[in-house]
């Protein structure tokens, strides 16, 4: 197996130094660039596994290089943010990156969320392999659409359904709100927050041992959600 390429697009050196540390350290090869102008330059030319990109950069928004690789590319990309930006972290999602880390972060969390984006990339490529769901005592076998917890089989309402299943296709990944209502609700609904907030709620106290304190389905405040992948 070659070593999985990462392409980093960040400016400040400290947060680099830590980043060639950990990645390195664990078998990744790492290119570095400190503007998003060289960022998309070194994205084509080292067709990189993932794609980690800063939001503050001193030449373009971090925003203007995920959409300029959406256009071409579907290389997985994580977003670092600092904290507090609640409105970016959801632009950056909806404009195509597949999840944040917010700064400061620790290096155990991007590396699960590196290895989370390198198995949605190889799921990609064989969708059969993905019908089956398990994390912990939460299966979700999406052929036969069961669901189970501690091998019980738990009955859910239609839209209950739909929505775990959408959590369950992007598992591991930040899904916002928006994402929720447009695959679960259609199009129609995008100013319906909260119909998200009350079947989440319906959910958990389905599938959760404790329902105020989510093993599975996890929120982002003020993003969306996350369903547990490991």
């Amino acid at each position: 197996m070659p070593e999985p390429v990462v392409v980093l697009i960040e400016d400040e050196p400290q947060i680099r130094r830590f980043l060639r540390a950990t990645l390195t350290g664990q078998g990744y090869r790492l290119f570095e660039t400190a503007t998003g102008a060289d960022g998309l330059v070194e994205v084509a030319s080292r067709q990189p596994d993932v794609v980690i990109v800063d939001l503050g950069l001193p030449d373009v928004d971090g925003l203007e290089v995920i959409r300029r690789l959406r256009e071409w590319t579907a290389v997985p990309i994580i977003v670092l943010s600092a904290r507090g930006q609640e409105r970016d972290k959801v632009t950056a999602l909806d404009g195509g990156a597949d999840d944040y880390v917010s700064k400061p972060f620790a290096a155990g969390e991007l590396l699960a969320r590196v290895r989370v984006a390198l198995r949605h990339a190889a799921g990609a490529s064989h969708e059969g392999e993905e019908a089956a769901f398990k994390v912990g005592e939460l299966e979700v076998d999406l052929l036969r659409r069961h669901v189970l917890v501690n091998g019980a089989e738990v009955r859910l309402t239609p839209i209950e359904y739909k929505l775990l299943a959408t959590l369950v296709r992007h598992a591991g990944k930040v899904v916002t709100h928006q994402q929720l209502l447009r695959e679960v609700w259609g199009p129609t609904h995008d100013d319906q927050a909260h119909y998200v907030r009350v079947y989440m709620a319906h959910l958990r106290h389905k599938l959760e041992a404790e329902a105020a304190r989510p093993r599975y389905l996890l929120t982002e405040p003020g993003v969306g959600y996350r369903l547990t992948a490991e």
